[in-house]
Order: C-alpha cells, then structure tokens, then sequence
C-alpha cells in the first residue's frame, strides 16, 4: 500500500516535535551542545510499518526526566542552599547507573561550565571570595550529586503535545492514502 501522504504527515510530527523541543530548552536558556544534537532520521518504511528516530545527546533523557539525588541531606552551602529532592519521580539517580566517569571528571566540567559562565564565591556578605573554578565545580557538583537536577521536560511536553494533535491527522491522511490506492486499482 502506498502511504506517501501518512509519510509526510509522520515527517511533520516528527520535525514539530524537534522544534518544540529545542524551543522548550531555548526558553530555560539551554541552547548548547544539547540543543545542536538534537536531529531525526530520515521516515523509514519496512514491509509493516513506518518509524523515525529522534536522536540527541546522551544526557538529554537525564534533562528531560531529571535526577534523583544520592543524599539530599548533605547538601552543603549555608541558608540559602536549595535542600530536597529534586526529581523524586525520576527513573534515573546519581550513583546507581553505569555511566562513566568519576566524580572529579564531573566536577571539572561544572567547573568549567562556572568559569564559562563568570561564577563566582561570595561569603555570607555578598562579597566576593577567593576560590578557584576547580573549588566552586566541586561544591556545584556535590549538590547536584546529593539534590539531583530538577527535570526540564523538554523532550516529554514536546512529545505529548504531537500526542495530542496528530491522531485525527494521521488518520486523515491514511484514509486518503486508501482513497488514492481504490483509485489507482479501479481505474485499472
């Protein structure tokens, strides 16, 4: 059977959910690496179905869902420290998968995301402190260790909203598809 037009639709779905998803990281202000890896494959059709892939870098599901915390209680920095769990409903939680790296590798990159970014150590006071990027890497990486990272559900909302607008277009196009296929048999 033909589906040219089911296809085309499957292509806009697809290509809507990548715009909404990047659009939704732009609006949290996360337009790096993340952002740029995120691409599909091309629609591809075997003998009984049609699929894409949305494809992006690995630690995008950790962004959408978020990470639960190894030990919400030793989260370090005085008052003003955000405590809790952060992504108490996530699947996925610091010190318990398989990736790799080590605790120093991580809290180097925070420490150059800081220097990046110009943070900085203040005391109580609000002034500026002395501290390398390696220091405040290793404080930042610790609290997110123990808190988790809160999810961004960039990719999910995008998802469930292409969930909720496309039924009645794919069906549409299916049936046209069916339509062209009588046709095209008929008039043979």
């Amino acid at each position: 059977m033909r589906t040219d037009n089911f296809k085309k639709e499957l292509e806009k779905i697809r290509d809507q959910i990548i715009k909404d998803s990047k659009k939704n990281l732009a609006s949290q202000g996360k337009t790096g690496q993340l952002y740029e890896s995120i691409e599909a494959t091309p629609v591809k059709q075997t003998k009984d179905s049609l699929s894409f892939q949305i494809k992006m870098e690995d630690y995008g599901k950790f962004v959408d869902k978020g990470v639960k915390g190894k030990d919400p209680s030793k989260v370090k920095g005085g008052d003003k420290a955000i405590r809790g769990q952060q992504a108490p409903n996530s699947p996925y939680k610091f010190g318990s998968g398989n990736m790799r790296g080590t605790f120093d590798d991580f809290a180097k990159s925070v420490g150059d995301w800081a220097k990046r970014r110009n943070f900085r150590l203040r005391d109580e006071k609000g002034r500026f402190v002395r501290g390398t990027y390696e220091t405040i890497g290793k404080i930042i990486a610790g609290n997110i260790y123990n808190r988790g990272l809160k999810p961004s559900l960039f990719f999910t909302k995008a998802f469930e909203k292409a969930q909720e607008t496309t039924t009645n277009k794919l069906e549409k196009a299916l049936k046209i598809d069916a339509e062209n296929m009588i046709e095209t048999t008929t008039s043979k």
